[in-house]
């Protein structure tokens, strides 16, 4: 592609990162639409705007065409990837935690297995046809199964559409973003977000750097997305008999362990595979753990709004943090670059040890008592002292 276009691959590999920013900035406002109206508009249109983007990538003879197409991916992207479907599903599930945890792990077990089946089918349809080919192979073959699937098997909330509605989910996202618990999931998934993508890019070079043969190198990353589908089933199982938050903060601990000893360890074969091991079994976990914590919080009315927000940093640092940490390698080496992946997994960890997971405290003439920010929310309206005239009176407190 790059020789055929006259670029760099540098160039090249920009517009992917162009892509994910475009996606990063649109999350609030598809966060704002799923909300209100549901999945089905938004993510077959989002499937439309992917296929034709992807048949348009096809077709590009200059580098500004590969960015216009790839800013209309990014723009896609927000509109059907994970954050959009997890949105449906906690949508589709409401209070049922049971079979909502079941649809977000069988949906992030098949995603799991998403690089392992089409960057080999890629790999095969370029070597067979060319890259213009084989992009409208996958083009056609994503819009035959993605749009009929979004459009006819998704359904309209029943009532989201309404005012009061809409005036709920306005004052759970208002509450919600005043206060330090918000932010300390945006902190948490974030760090994360950035030390995962980190190591995804930079892991097949640091270990042939250590003196592993690339088909090693190659293996051990591959065995990351098979390792993120064993981090889900077991964070699942562990979310019925401990907190969720506690649970993530262990995983990511353990990565940050396992990046801190990789330069010391790594150079054997065994200690590079305990490594990444260790740092694979987190691979996922944010994933399902972040909905889980949003929805035990803040309930399900305003999930959308409140994830496309956090996904404006999360999202976002997923697509700088590893540019930065190409730079800092090729200057300092891939030792500061480890420690530094170990530094934000300590950060994420502290944050969600440092959050409360589960209950909002509002005080009210009947003292204090813990629930959901919704329910709060409803008892503070109740609430005698919400219609005391004195104006000296708090109505409601939330930590």
């Amino acid at each position: 592609m790059a020789r055929d276009l006259d670029a760099s691959p540098t160039q090249i590999a920009a517009a992917l990162t162009t892509a994910i920013l475009i996606a990063a900035a649109l999350a609030p406002a598809a966060g704002r639409w799923l909300d209100a109206r549901g999945g089905r508009g938004l993510m077959t249109a989002g499937s439309i705007l992917a296929v034709v983007a992807v048949l348009a990538w096809s077709r590009v003879e200059s580098v500004w065409q590969l960015y216009a197409t790839f800013a209309a991916i990014g723009v896609s992207c927000a509109m059907v990837l994970y954050e959009a479907a997890f949105a449906v599903i906690v949508a589709w599930y409401g209070s049922d935690q049971k079979s909502r945890a079941g649809a977000l792990l069988a949906l992030t077990i098949v995603a799991g297995f998403a690089s392992a089946i089409f960057i080999p089918l890629t790999g095969l349809l370029v070597d067979a046809y060319g890259w213009r080919q084989a992009l409208i192979a996958l083009a056609l073959l994503y819009g035959l199964s993605a749009i009929p699937l979004h459009l006819f098997v998704l359904r309209r909330p029943a009532v989201a559409h309404t005012p009061a509605a809409a005036e709920n989910r306005a004052e759970i996202f208002q509450a919600a973003v005043r206060r330090r618990p918000f932010w300390l999931l945006v902190i948490a998934f974030t760090a994360n977000g950035g030390a995962v993508a980190t190591i995804a890019v930079v892991l097949v070079t640091y270990l042939i750097h250590l003196g592993h043969s690339p088909v090693l190198a190659a293996t051990l990353a591959g065995l990351l997305g098979v390792l993120s589908v064993t981090g889900r089933l077991i964070t699942t199982g562990l979310q019925t008999r401990l907190p969720a938050a506690l649970i993530a903060a262990a995983i990511f601990s353990l990565q940050g362990v396992a990046a801190l000893l990789l330069p010391v360890v790594g150079r054997s074969a065994a200690g590079a595979i305990g490594c990444v091991l260790a740092f694979g079994l987190g691979f996922g976990i944010a994933s399902i753990t972040l909905p889980h914590l949003l929805v035990a919080r803040y309930g399900t009315a305003a999930y959308a709004t409140l994830s496309g927000r956090i996904a404006v940093f999360s999202v976002a640092d997923k697509a700088l943090a590893p540019l930065g940490a190409v730079a800092l390698a090729q200057v300092v080496g891939y030792p500061p670059v480890m420690a530094a992946v170990a530094a934000v997994c300590a950060i994420a960890a502290g944050a969600l040890v440092t959050y409360h997971p589960h209950i909002i405290r509002f005080t009210s003439n009947q003292g204090v008592v813990s629930w959901p920010l919704p329910q709060a929310l409803s008892a503070a309206r109740r609430s005698p002292a919400s219609r005391s005239p004195r104006p000296t009176r708090r109505r409601q407190r939330c930590c």
